[in-house]
């Protein structure tokens, strides 16, 4: 399972670091994404990395989100920069495609003034 943390209530145009890392060490994986589920709406993917290499992310937040990966501490960012009322929603990371058994609690991150 992934744990999340960092989110938290911001104003818009405000920044936030997301940070997630597994409960225990997980083998095997090649890919990585962050989602958001926004209130009355689907979980969908925001960003997702290659481990081999190279990132993507939706066109709403991209330019503003850098999805990153420190390796000596398994630790996955999701850094969001500008935020915008849009953005409110919980962030989950996982596997891309996702694993059912590895959804954690996620992090509500809310754009307000």
């Amino acid at each position: 399972q992934f744990v999340e943390s960092g989110g938290g209530l911001v104003l818009p145009g405000g920044s936030l670091t997301l940070s997630c890392a597994p409960s225990t060490t997980i083998y095997g994986i090649r890919n990585m994404g962050w989602y958001r589920q926004a209130p009355d709406k689907r979980r969908e993917l925001v960003a997702s990395m290659i481990l081999s290499g190279g990132t993507t992310y939706v066109d709403p937040v991209k330019g503003r989100f850098t999805f990153s990966r420190d390796t000596n501490t398994d630790t996955w960012y999701l850094q969001m920069n500008n935020l915008i009322p849009e953005d409110t929603a919980v962030y989950y990371c996982n596997t891309n495609p996702e694993t059912p058994d590895y959804w954690g609690q996620g992090t509500q991150v809310t754009v307000s003034s």
